[in-house]
């Protein structure tokens, strides 16, 4: 059975994920004078990084050490207010002492396939592979991606129908999605799976349907992307959560 925390509210799955997030870092910074973490996009994660941007968590985070990746982005400018990063740069990146060059984003300004042969190319210097399948030791992975679930079921970029979350042999591909901007780049399920934790936020009734079809209906990949991520937990409010049988 998936890993299912039921909160009270959208505020209470930013607390305890804030609590998640300052955790892992610090377990892996300690253990390896590092730490990484894949941001997500979307609206849900606002709240999150706000709090992990907030005086609070200053000194519980050990950002000196933290690398930032992303799960996704759409194919915009940084400055695009649709960008991915620019919601996380605005919201938590401009108020923590992160390094400047450990701030690894998607260049969604470039051609679409050219950013994810980039971006896959970073991330295989980041993680010390050359040439392979997804990284799957402990240090040669993410500590903690941070997913989110759309309406329709995706996760990250990899939206239903469009068979991008069947690619294996990927770490970052190119996706055509129906929503505005179509054009996403986006890691790959392997490589999200890959992670050491992942953590899905969900919140809001407009997805208990979809929370309850990927959680409890039947295993079909490319119509619920979500339930290709391996191992994952789920903070959701009650809300979101308000479908499911138990």
């Amino acid at each position: 059975m998936p890993d299912v925390q039921v909160l009270a509210d959208a505020a209470s799955v930013a607390r305890v994920a804030a609590e998640t997030v300052a955790e892992v870092l610090s377990n892996a910074a300690e253990r390896r004078g590092r730490c990484s973490i894949a941001l997500s996009g979307g609206s849900t994660p606002r709240d999150l990084y706000r709090r992990l941007g907030s005086i609070e968590y200053v000194e519980r985070v050990p950002w000196d050490a933290l690398h930032v990746f992303w799960g996704d982005e759409r194919c915009v400018p940084p400055v695009d207010p649709d960008s991915d990063y620019l919601m996380a740069k605005e919201a938590m990146l401009d108020h923590v002492p992160v390094p400047a060059g450990r701030i690894h984003r998607i260049r969604g300004e470039d051609p679409p396939e050219r950013a994810a042969e980039e971006y896959e190319r970073l991330l295989r210097r980041s993680f010390g592979e050359a040439e392979g399948p997804p990284p799957l030791e402990d240090g040669a992975r993410f500590d903690l991606v941070l997913l989110g679930m759309g309406e329709d079921g995706h996760t990250a970029s990899l939206f239903p129908g469009t068979g991008a979350v069947l690619e294996t042999a990927r770490w970052v591909i190119h996706v055509r999605a129906q929503a505005s901007p179509r054009n996403r780049v986006s890691l790959t399920a392997p490589v999200l799976s890959a992670a050491a934790r992942k953590l899905f936020l969900v919140t809001g009734m407009a997805k208990a349907p979809t929370l309850a079809r990927v959680l409890e209906g039947p295993r079909d990949l490319d119509a619920a992307p979500a339930q290709a991520i391996e191992g994952a937990e789920w903070l959701v409010d009650a809300a979101a959560a308000s479908m499911l049988s138990a």
